[in-house]
């Protein structure tokens, strides 16, 4: 076998190739977003949390500022208790709502806090009353087929 010598634009190649890797990578394993530091819990009861799970972003005005960390469903309540990190940049009003929303027909689910208009915000451990649940695309079909009927 004959040793082969590599151009400078297969070396260029396979330096762009591992370098888009290696970015990949960091951005898949979230080193890239919203960590635990510099952040604080928040806390909101759901009626349905389909569609979301630990890991899930949490977006306010589109952006991300933290991530959902726990959930578990009350025995008590049947709700579906979640709990998920804020970046401390934010300051989260006291009456804002909270709902989980779609990016579109095949996107994903994510958490977003629409914020209300109170001069006071939110402490650490606090919890977002007002929820709205996660809608199912295949409830809102049956509903266009069958004319709105219950």
């Amino acid at each position: 076998m004959a040793e082969r010598d590599y151009t400078l634009t297969e070396v260029a190649t396979g330096g762009v190739v591992l370098a888009a890797a290696v970015a990949f990578f960091f951005y898949a394993s979230g080193a890239g977003g919203t960590n635990s530091e510099g952040s604080y819990d928040l806390t909101a009861a759901f009626r349905s949390a389909e569609g979301i799970g630990i890991g899930t972003e949490v977006r306010l005005a589109g952006v991300r500022i933290g991530t959902v960390t726990a959930m578990e469903l009350n025995p008590q309540s049947f709700l579906a208790e979640t709990t998920f990190t804020v970046s401390d940049l934010y300051e989260i009003p006291d009456d804002s709502a909270v709902a989980v929303s779609s990016e579109g027909l095949l996107g994903g689910n994510f958490v977003e806090i629409i914020p209300g208009g109170s001069p006071f915000n939110l402490e650490a451990g606090g919890e977002i009353l007002d929820t709205q649940s996660s809608v199912s695309l295949i409830t809102l079909l049956l509903r266009f087929v069958g004319g709105g009927e219950e």
